[in-house]
C-alpha cells in the first residue's frame, strides 16, 4: 500500500517536472540526447532514494538530483578523455565543461541564443543559479536547497553571475562596434 502511494507520487512528480528538468539539462549539456538520458537517470535515482514524500520541496530536490547526475556524467566523460584511445574514438562527442556550451555558434541569431552564449562563459554553479532563478522562477530558499548553499552564498553568486554577464555583454558589444 505504501509502495503504491510512493509510485503514484513519483508518477505525479515525473509528469510535473520531467519537461522542466529536460530543458534545464539541455542548458547544462548542450545536447538533447544527453539531457533525455540524464532526466531518466534523475528519476531512477529519485525512485531509489524515495525522499520526495514531501512534495512541497520536491522540485528543489529533483533539480539537486539532476545537477548531481549531470556532474557525475561530466566527471565520467572527463575520466574517459584521459584514456588516449577512447578520446580519439569519441572526438566531438565529449560532454561539455561546466564552463562553456558547444552550441554557441549554431544559435547566435536569436536573443535567447545570445543569452545562452553569454551564460556559457559562467562557471556551472553561477549558470545553474541564473537559469533556475530567471527561467524556472526558483525562490532563494529553493535555490539554497537545490544547490546546498546558504542564503548569502545564493545572493552573492547571483550578483556575481549577473555582473559577469553584463561585463561579457559590454565587451562583446564593444568589439562588435569596432568591427
Amino acid at each position: 500500500m505504501v509502495h503504491e502511494e510512493k509510485r503514484q507520487n513519483l508518477d505525479t512528480l515525473y509528469r510535473r517536472y520531467a519537461e522542466q528538468l529536460f530543458y534545464y539539462l539541455i542548458k547544462l549539456t548542450g545536447s538533447r540526447e544527453t539531457a533525455e538520458d540524464l532526466v531518466q537517470e534523475t528519476f531512477i535515482r529519485a525512485t531509489v532514494a524515495l525522499e520526495f514524500s514531501q512534495t512541497d520541496n520536491a522540485k528543489a530536490w529533483l533539480y539537486k538530483v539532476a545537477r548531481n547526475v549531470y556532474l557525475d556524467e561530466w566527471r565520467k566523460r572527463k575520466r574517459r578523455e584521459r584514456i588516449p584511445f577512447l578520446s580519439k574514438l569519441k572526438k566531438g562527442k565529449d560532454m561539455i565543461s561546466p564552463y562553456g556550451l558547444p552550441e554557441e555558434e549554431a544559435i547566435k541569431r536569436s536573443s535567447a541564443a545570445e543569452m545562452d552564449e553569454l551564460l556559457s562563459h559562467l562557471p556551472e554553479t553561477q549558470r545553474t543559479l541564473l537559469y533556475l532563478r530567471e527561467y524556472e522562477q526558483f525562490s532563494y530558499k529553493e535555490l539554497q536547497s537545490a544547490l546546498d548553499l546558504s542564503e548569502s552564498q545564493v545572493k552573492s553568486e547571483l550578483h556575481r553571475a549577473r555582473k559577469r554577464v553584463r561585463e561579457i555583454y559590454m565587451k562583446k558589444e564593444g568589439s562588435a562596434d569596432g568591427e
